[in-house]
């Protein structure tokens, strides 16, 4: 029987990427969406794990998106009860909250693609045992996980824009949070963000977006980066036992 995975998502327009939906079609595994927005929650009793995405708020923005209130509760209660948790981007950011970590501003915004390098641990666990010790991240991001993090998280990627580009909780690899969101690097769901989110793009300070010539890398890598993605997650899935 296929593995059932809750996934939370923030934003209208940044459901499950194509690659996701792609690597859990092949596997098996089902996915049910919750919009937080606009729809409770369930227990995650019934669910093999959860995935947490990105999206529009900031991880402290509970004024501006009353749902993050309850849904960072609901997330301390899953990694309490130890829950499989894989999260991207927000998602990341709110597993890194949870778990004692702090959680702010990037020295700058990061859209579009940067090298990922993995570290010695990130080289050993299950998610990126397949993976080129560096490989390309899709980035769509101002906020960022901040270093030092506390003992019990493990540093699993970085790069050159962002410290924390992967971390996962010493002994338990199937609580991973990851900033980058390869699960949507196909190019149509660029292009899609770029329109949905140009308001949000166009208010970012200190970087020049060209997103033509984003998608274009896109397109370029698309083999490689759907194949990574792939490796990914099932690795991933093979945490879940």
């Amino acid at each position: 029987m296929g593995k059932k995975l809750l996934v939370l998502q923030h934003t209208p327009w940044e459901g499950p990427g194509r690659f996701l939906l792609q690597a859990a079609k092949r596997k098996k595994v089902k996915l049910e969406v919750v919009r937080v927005w606009v729809e409770w929650i369930p227990s995650f009793t019934s669910y093999d794990g959860i995935v947490v995405l990105g999206g529009a708020p900031n991880m402290d923005q509970e004024t501006l998106f009353p749902f993050l209130v309850e849904e960072k509760r609901y997330i301390r209660r899953a990694i309490s009860e130890d829950m499989p948790f894989l999260g991207f981007c927000l998602g990341h950011q709110l597993l890194a909250d949870a778990l004692g970590a702090k959680v702010g501003p990037n020295y700058r915004p990061a859209i579009g693609f940067v090298q990922g390098h993995l570290t010695h641990d990130g080289r050993n666990h299950p998610a990126f045992a397949e993976l080129s010790t560096t490989f390309p991240l899709f980035k769509w991001h101002s906020q960022t996980v901040q270093e030092p993090l506390p003992k019990h998280l493990v540093l699993l990627a970085t790069s050159e824009q962002c410290q924390v580009e992967a971390f996962s909780v010493s002994g338990r690899p199937h609580i991973l949070g990851v900033q980058f969101d390869n699960h949507a690097a196909n190019p149509a769901d660029i292009t899609e963000w770029f329109e949905k989110d140009r308001n949000w793009l166009a208010s970012l300070d200190g970087i020049e977006i060209k997103p033509a010539e984003i998608v274009g890398q896109a397109m370029l890598q698309k083999e490689r980066l759907q194949k990574d993605f792939d490796a990914f997650f099932d690795g991933y899935l093979k945490t879940l036992g």
